[in-house]
């Protein structure tokens, strides 16, 4: 009895032991950063965070990101068209428009029968001045973020915020459940959201807004930082193919912009200043809504525009452009040492990337003997409908080019029983006359068609069938769509698809890969970092170098 008593006390022991020791091997929360701060830069390249690496700062926010931080050197976009809105919802949702239904800044709707805009919806009203501006929600991005998928894997308890000048840059990013996305009404001067969010404007944005820090930046105007005689990285300053987006008047430095001051909100947005204003918002965000303050993860996406307007009106290899990103990385600096005194650092996982890069100016090619040119794509429309009702005797059969595009009017070919292959024939033979278009064909023969498989890939990815034209085209390399003075982007080429990817912070290691991933891997890196779902539309695949 004695041996039966003692081998109970044995197993009761060992059972209690095994108790305590299956409790301690219990997987605990998981460990997450107090916020993440997702930062675009609007028309980053690649380049440009080593063409301008000497002038960085040491306390500034690029040096600080490249030699703290992780470097994915190598990552590229994984689609056309290469633009703003296509860039952001596809870096937030791990996501390509064939999926998420992104497919441009603007398209043709056929399911609405109309040009859309990416972002715009009549059922919601401004919030913040009496303009349409804030007519704009993300309901036309048919996936979640990885904004939302925090949301969700928090029971919403996180707060999510999305700021940029641009509306689709503040919204997109931020998802269908954020908190709150602000942007900017150039026609007021004022920071704005819509009935989506809410009714009415948080007391701390009334205050942002009123203390009216524009007209203080048109106050100072806009010179270059350092002595002009040290852009020597930059072309000259005054440049028959820049444009001129404060007057005919005002040729090159130093821009006087006190004649904006009290009645034109929206030049500041064309000016380093833009981005400035948008790191006071990320700022004033984080203060008055406490983001990162607690244990539960806040999520702040940030885009810098500015980049934008300057890079479109002057060009990659302008003084202007330089001296924006000099600015900006200042601007950058001053955010991460606030994050560092308020959220504290190491608490804070920062990502900073590009929507898209740019093209060189094709003047600017031209003059030192490099290819490039123009395509006049409004001009290619007009001519395509003059000649197909030549043959056809029905006008409008082209809707418009939208992202390299051909939109047919597919409603008027099916009420007048065309023939719309002949009629998709005819538009690849015109269009394969035009200089500066290397290539032409049905969409639905992109697989039959021999070329790079890369292009046909980004082709590929960037094509939803209720949203994309019939008829695609691809430029020579160096050609834009567009006019004599500045430039744009939206092609395959490595001077639009190569952009930057730096992480910092909670996690991080310091160092670089050169190893190719895409933008699309950012939503799925993140998940894992936090160890949260992929969003509903997610191709990417973590980045093993940064999670690892």
């Amino acid at each position: 009895m004695r041996s039966l008593f003692s081998l109970l006390i044995v197993l009761l022991s060992f059972q209690s032991f095994a108790q305590k020791a299956a409790a301690k091997q219990e997987p605990a929360e998981p460990k997450r950063p107090k916020l993440v701060v997702g930062i675009m830069v609007d028309q980053m390249r690649w380049d440009y965070l080593y063409r301008y690496y000497s002038r960085y700062t040491a306390t500034g926010g690029f040096k600080r990101l490249l030699n703290q931080g992780f470097s994915c050197e190598n990552t590229l976009i994984p689609y056309v068209p290469t633009i703003t809105c296509v860039g952001h919802s596809s870096v937030y949702t791990g996501s390509v428009p064939a999926i998420n239904g992104m497919t441009g800044n603007n398209w043709y709707d056929y399911e609405k029968n109309k040009a859309v805009y990416c972002t715009e919806d009549k059922t919601v009203k401004t919030v913040g001045s009496t303009t349409t501006a804030g007519e704009q929600s993300p309901r036309n991005m048919l996936t979640t973020s990885i904004c939302d998928e925090l949301k969700l894997a928090t029971n919403f308890r996180s707060k999510v915020i999305g700021i940029a000048i641009k509306d689709r840059g503040g919204i997109l990013p931020a998802g269908h459940s954020a908190n709150a996305a602000y942007w900017y009404d150039g026609a007021t001067g004022k920071w704005i959201t819509s009935t989506y969010y809410m009714n009415e404007l948080p007391q701390w944005v009334n205050n942002f807004n009123a203390k009216n820090v524009v007209d203080t930046f048109y106050t100072k105007g806009w010179n270059t930082l350092y002595p002009i005689s040290t852009y020597v990285q930059s072309t000259k300053d005054e440049n028959s193919y820049e444009a001129k987006p404060f007057g005919a008047d005002q040729k090159g430095f130093p821009y006087d912009l006190k004649r904006f001051a009290g009645k034109n909100y929206g030049s500041v947005s064309s000016t380093p200043y833009g981005n400035t204003m948008t790191m006071m918002m990320a700022k004033e965000a984080i203060a008055n809504e406490a983001m990162g303050k607690d244990s539960i993860t806040d999520f702040l996406a940030v885009s810098f525009s500015s980049t934008d307007y300057v890079g479109h009106a002057f060009g990659p290899n302008s003084i202007e452009i330089e001296d924006t990103y000099l600015r900006l990385d200042r601007d950058l600096g001053e955010l991460f040492d606030y994050l560092d005194k308020t959220v504290g650092k190491g608490q804070y996982l920062t990502f900073l990337t590009a929507d898209h890069g740019v093209a060189h100016v094709p003047a600017f090619l031209n003059e030192n003997k490099l290819p490039g040119g123009l395509l006049d794509d409004n001009k290619m429309v007009t001519d395509l409908n003059v000649m197909l009702k030549e043959k056809y005797n029905y006008g409008n059969l082209v809707l418009g080019g939208f992202n390299y595009e051909v939109c047919l009017n597919r409603s008027l070919i099916d009420s007048a029983k065309l023939n719309k292959k002949a009629i998709v024939d005819d538009v690849v033979r015109f269009v394969k006359t035009i200089k500066g278009v290397d290539r032409a064909f049905p969409i639905d023969e992109l697989m039959n068609q021999p070329m790079s498989y890369k292009v046909r890939e980004m082709i590929s990815n960037g094509w939803y069938p209720k949203r994309s034209g019939d008829v695609q085209l691809v430029l020579t390399p160096g050609y834009i769509d567009g006019g004599p003075t500045g430039t744009t982007h939206g092609l395959w080429n490595p001077y639009d698809s190569h952009i930057p990817l730096l992480w910092y912070g909670w996690n991080i290691k310091q160092g670089k890969s050169n190893n190719e991933v895409y933008m699309t891997d950012i939503a799925a890196t993140l998940a894992a970092m936090l160890r949260i779902q992929m969003p509903s539309g997610c191709i990417g695949k973590p980045i093993l170098a940064v999670v690892e």
